[in-house]
């Protein structure tokens, strides 16, 4: 049987990801498909600071706008806080096969309560509550050959066109954005891989 694979390009940072998180995983639950996980640190996939400044108030109102629609809270987190760490923590995660916990957990502290998962503490208080170990996400987060598959993730994403996040690949074919997960789908029902 045939399988798809879904690039998924994603940042912590991204209030985008937020949304995306919440529906991206059916996906994989309707569909012959594998998610491919590409995370992404820094400002990676997203506004450079410059830019961020200007589109923060209007992108906080279409957040708003979204988070109302699913019925899901939103409180952004400190304008200061750097997803890197957390996305270094997410390949650790995906090695045990916590991924999906661990962005729920993670988006969750961030996005819906508001909290800064730059710091260590909170990180290792969402491993505890995902059943990672804390030393384990420790030693993951700061690790030199994670923070290289981030910067190895950012540059596959320049060379297939990727412009921002959450998106995601599948062939030649790229959808961005958390508004675009129907086009994925639709996408995956032409290629005749839905699951009966």
């Amino acid at each position: 049987m045939a399988t798809a694979e879904v690039l998924v390009f994603f940042n912590m940072r991204s209030p985008y990801c937020y949304l995306a998180s919440k529906r991206m995983f059916a996906i994989f639950e309707q569909f012959d498909a594998r998610l491919v996980w590409r995370p992404l640190g820094g400002w990676d996939g997203r506004s450079p600071p410059e830019r961020a400044k200007v589109k923060v108030p209007l992108s906080r109102q279409d957040v708003g706008r979204w988070c109302r629609k699913f019925g899901i809270p939103f409180t952004p987190p400190p304008i200061t806080t750097d997803g890197t760490r957390a996305g270094a923590g997410s390949l650790l995660a995906e090695e045990m096969g916590l991924l999906r916990p661990y962005l729920v957990e993670v988006l969750r502290a961030e996005w819906a309560e508001g909290t800064d998962i730059g710091d260590m503490e909170v990180l290792l208080a969402i491993a505890e509550r995902v059943g990672l170990d804390r030393e384990r996400l420790r030693a993951a987060v700061d690790d030199p050959r994670n923070r290289e598959r981030l910067a190895l993730n950012r540059a596959e994403a320049e060379r297939l066109g990727v412009i921002g996040v959450p998106t995601f690949v599948i062939g030649s074919e790229i959808f961005w954005g958390n508004d675009r997960i129907e086009f994925v789908c639709d996408h995956l029902r032409e290629l005749r891989l839905s699951r009966l």
